[in-house]
Parts: C-alpha cells; structure tokens; sequence
C-alpha cells in the first residue's frame, strides 16, 4: 500500500477497514467471540476499534500474532471457547463479506466439517517451472479463487494445526491443513465484492463499494 500503516487501520469511509470487517460479523446472531490477531504495537488501535463497536453479546479479544500467518491463528485457537462448534478464519481487510453467505457457509461446515468461500476464476490459468516456462494450462472450469471466511468444526481445524505443527507443514490456507488430514472441505461461491483490499486500486474499488451501498 506504501503505507507505515498496516492495512487494516487505513480508512475506509470515516472508520478503519479493520471496523468495517469486525462489524460484518457482529451482524450474525450466533457470533460469540472475535479474536483479532496482531503486532505489539497495533494491540491498542485494535482494543480501540473494539470499544467503538456496540455488542454486549459478543466477546472481542486483541492477542498477539505470529511471524507466520498460520502461527498467529493458532495463537487464536489457543483461546477459543470451548462451548464453540465453528470457527471463521477471515481475513481483515476483506470488509464486505456478507451476513447471508457467513450464514452459509456455516450451515455447510457443520454439515460436512468444512467450508470455504471462493469464486470462480476469471483468468486462464498457467503453471511454470523455475525459469518462468510454461509447463501447463489448468482447465479453467474447475478452478476456484479462495476467499475467505473458511470455516470449519473447531475439532477437525484444531486436529488440522496440530498435524501441521508436528510435521512442521505450513500451508497457504486453513483449507489446505483440514485437506491434508484428509477432512472434507466444500466450496460455496462468494461474491466479488468481497475483495481483499491488497493494492491502492483495492482500497479505491472498496470506496466505490462503500458509496454503492450507502446509497441502497
């Protein structure tokens, strides 16, 4: 983003995307608890979002990430309540995720132990070797982009991490861990708009959004 900020805390509107993201969430009846995972330094910017957001019901709680992306979830499992069925793996800075596909993909992780939000890929594909020659041309029909939230049974996601730590396996997602542990994982589309703001262009397309749906 070219930004000393993480991205997270950069506005969108007049609130962090961060406080967009959480406050997407707090719209689901069956949410109890939020665990934001982040840097030292950042722990109190987070608490502040928090405390800007108004839920009785919902217990927010700021830790400590990792310096891997999966170390720092499973500093989140570490203080999951146990009376939790499901657990959503979201990322922050996908502020558009919407109520009724949360509410999806959970039914079909609770049924099946697994679920993830994706769509279809619009590009064509390439795989290549080390010196950037193509080596082959996927079927675009059966490739998906994951998005998130990815949900899953507390059980089979914890059994998942404590595989991938005993065989130090780091995975590109959470979906990746509960595959290998051989664990059902389905895919329910999502919708564009939930983008993960990544770039400059993201954060602009995120404002038109933003101003899309004000307006309804």
């Amino acid at each position: 983003m070219g930004s000393s900020k993480p991205k997270p805390f950069l506005l969108l509107g007049n609130q962090p995307i961060l406080w967009h993201t959480i406050t997407a969430f707090t719209q689901v009846n069956f949410v109890t608890q939020v665990i934001v995972c982040t840097s030292k330094e950042w722990l109190d910017d987070v608490d502040a979002i928090f405390n800007s957001i108004s839920n009785e019901i919902i217990e927010f709680k700021a830790i400590l990430g990792g310096t891997e992306r999966q170390f720092s979830i499973q500093n989140g499992l570490n203080i999951v309540h146990d009376k939790v069925d499901l657990i959503a793996v979201h990322d922050a800075v996908r502020p558009f995720i919407g109520r009724a596909l949360i509410k999806n993909t959970c039914q079909k992780a609770m049924q099946f132990g697994g679920a993830i939000v994706g769509v279809p890929a619009k590009d064509t594909i390439k795989k290549v070797d080390a010196d950037l020659s193509i080596t082959e041309t996927p079927e675009r029909k059966n490739l998906w982009q994951a998005q998130t939230p990815q949900i899953f049974q507390k059980k089979l996601l914890i059994e998942a991490y404590e595989a991938a730590n005993i065989d130090k396996f780091i995975g590109t997602d959470d979906a990746s861990l509960v595959e290998r542990i051989g664990g059902v994982v389905k895919l329910v589309e999502g919708d564009r708009e939930n983008l993960k703001i990544t770039y400059p262009v993201d954060l602009k397309i995120a404002e038109l959004i933003l101003k899309e749906r004000k307006r309804k």
